[in-house]
Order: C-alpha cells, then sequence, then structure tokens
C-alpha cells in the first residue's frame, strides 16, 4: 500500500516523463513541481524502486523512468499507440496535458452530470470555477464542456459539473448526405437559380460549367445581390468559386474539421474520381449528432470512457 506522499511522487513522475518524449525525469525536477525537498524525492524513490514501480537511469543525463506496474498501480492505461486527447481553458489548448481517462458518476440524476477526469499532466493551474473543454476523443470523437468543481491533486482528478457532452458518429459523411445532388448552370441568372433552390426546398447548390464543378452559391449570395438591385447578373457572377469538397469515405468528424476551418456550411461530396455525388451540410451534421433513436437502452450508473 503506497503512502500519499508515495503515490503524488508517482503520479508527478508519470506526468513529466508523458511530456518528455521518453526522457528520463531527474529527481530535482519532481521535487519542484511539488515543492519539496531534493532528498526527501530521492529517499522515496529507493522505496518505489523496491516496489518495481521505478527504474534509475544512471548517467548525466540519468534519473527515473515509471514501470508498467506503476500506470497499473495507479489505474493510468498506457499504448504505444496513445492518441493525446486535449483540455482546452478559455478556447486555448492547454499545454502538457492529456485525458487519460474520463468517468461519468451521475448520468442517472435529473439535472446534473458529473464527471470523473483523469489527467496526464500538472494540473495544479487549473482552479475550481475554471470552464474548460476535453476532446475530442481518438475513437468516438466525444467532446465534453464542463465546470471544474472538484480537484484531488494526489491522484490528478479534475471533477466536472459538465454542461455539454457531444459524440460525433463514426458514420462516413455518404452515410448522411443528400446523394440527389442538385446542379446549377453558370449561365443561370440568379432569379433562375432562387426558383430552383425554392423548389427543391435547399439553400445552396454547387454550380456546373462545361461538365465541370466551378463554384457553389447560396441564398444568402443571391440576397446579396438582390440587396444591390440587381437580378439581370448571372450565377458565375455570384457564386463562391473556391468549392470545397470532401471525399465519400470521410468521418463525419473530419467533415466538420473541414467546415469549421473554411467557415463554410456545406461540403461537395465527390467519389474517388472526384465525380461530385451529393452535398452534406451542418444541418445534416446537427441531425446525425443529435438522433437518440440509435441509443440503446442500458441500465448502467456508472460509465467509464479511456481514450474512447
Amino acid at each position: 500500500m503506497l503512502t500519499s506522499v508515495q503515490k503524488e511522487i508517482l503520479q508527478t513522475l508519470i506526468n513529466l516523463y508523458q511530456t518528455s518524449n521518453g526522457k528520463s525525469i531527474k529527481g530535482e525536477d519532481i521535487a519542484e513541481v511539488m515543492n519539496r525537498n531534493p532528498g526527501t524525492i530521492r529517499n522515496q524513490m529507493q522505496s518505489l524502486r523496491s516496489l518495481s514501480l521505478v527504474k534509475g537511469v544512471p548517467g548525466p543525463r540519468g534519473g527515473y523512468k515509471p514501470t508498467i506496474e506503476a500506470y497499473h498501480t495507479l489505474n493510468v492505461t498506457v499504448s504505444e499507440n496513445e492518441s493525446e486527447v486535449p483540455m482546452f481553458k478559455d478556447g486555448k489548448k492547454i499545454e502538457d496535458i492529456s485525458v487519460a481517462k474520463i468517468e461519468f458518476t451521475s448520468i442517472p440524476n435529473p439535472g446534473e452530470c458529473e464527471a470523473a477526469i483523469k489527467v496526464l499532466g500538472n494540473i495544479k493551474d487549473l482552479e475550481l470555477g475554471d470552464i474548460v473543454r476535453i476532446g475530442p476523443t481518438p475513437v468516438n470523437n466525444l467532446g465534453v464542456i464542463g465546470e471544474i468543481v472538484g480537484r484531488d491533486d494526489m491522484d490528478n482528478i479534475l471533477l466536472l459539473d459538465t454542461t455539454t457532452i457531444r459524440s460525433i458518429p463514426k458514420k462516413t459523411v455518404y452515410d448522411i448526405a443528400t446523394l440527389n445532388l442538385v446542379l446549377l448552370k453558370a449561365e443561370d441568372s440568379i432569379k433562375e437559380a432562387a426558383a430552383i433552390l425554392s423548389k427543391n426546398s435547399i439553400e445552396g447548390a454547387p454550380v456546373s460549367e462545361n461538365g465541370k464543378i466551378t463554384g457553389i452559391i447560396t441564398l444568402s449570395d443571391i440576397v446579396r445581390e438582390i440587396a444591390k438591385s440587381d437580378i439581370s447578373i448571372k450565377v458565375k457572377d455570384a457564386m463562391e468559386k473556391d468549392v470545397v469538397t470532401v471525399k465519400q469515405d470521410a468521418k463525419i468528424a473530419n467533415a466538420v474539421e473541414i467546415m469549421h476551418n473554411a467557415d463554410i456550411g456545406r461540403l461537395v461530396l465527390v467519389d474517388d474520381n472526384d465525380k461530385p455525388i451529393g452535398i452534406v451540410t451542418r444541418t445534416d451534421i446537427v441531425n446525425s449528432i443529435t438522433n437518440l433513436e440509435e441509443f440503446p437502452i442500458s441500465n448502467n450508473n456508472n460509465n467509464t470512457i479511456n481514450n474512447s
């Protein structure tokens, strides 16, 4: 059974090791983070080495490394192919911190949902009341937003009062896209384009010229031209010429990232030969995320996610 000091030393060693790219950690570095005497750290390291939780690395660049048993003892998962799960505060990524585990502790309780977040890295700069965003996780693209309402420095755990939980389905954009693609002609007038969009109850469509997609036009583009009292111009003069496409086998999460980076609301879906076959919009993505019909009923009162 480890003492509280030994657990804190071991957790600090793991945190530093995770961000050191595999380099050994000096006792002085652990002492500085913990605000303790280096001699105390060295004495405790002897005990941890005898328990096979720590191995010493000799030489001028030597120090300490945690063993696999150390990770198991502190209930921290480790994998050679481990992906980083980031944490953000005030919209900025917190450097040298990664989330190892998300455990929802009170899902069945109406009006509240708490999550215990196991963190790799130094959490001492995070304060109660801070709003943080976690994710996306690598498998299920889970994202969590919440307020820090508790902190356990010994086990490196944050307790969040969650306000938002989202998971993007592992479907491809092909699964949610509109495949009966409506194409506008470059030589159409914007009045003709408006009529086509209205007839099909859509807000935008790609523009075709000589068999190729040369642009995309939306109702917003048309309204902007009408506001200029110019309804005689052609589609090719009002369209957005930089068409952003996405491959049909791309994951929904990839489409979300592309839309976010380009600040657009729709993507043209293309096949392996770059032939346009459909269109996917923000609305399609939102509908896929908020569709609860696919969720199975569960009686579990506790749900743990490891780098999901």
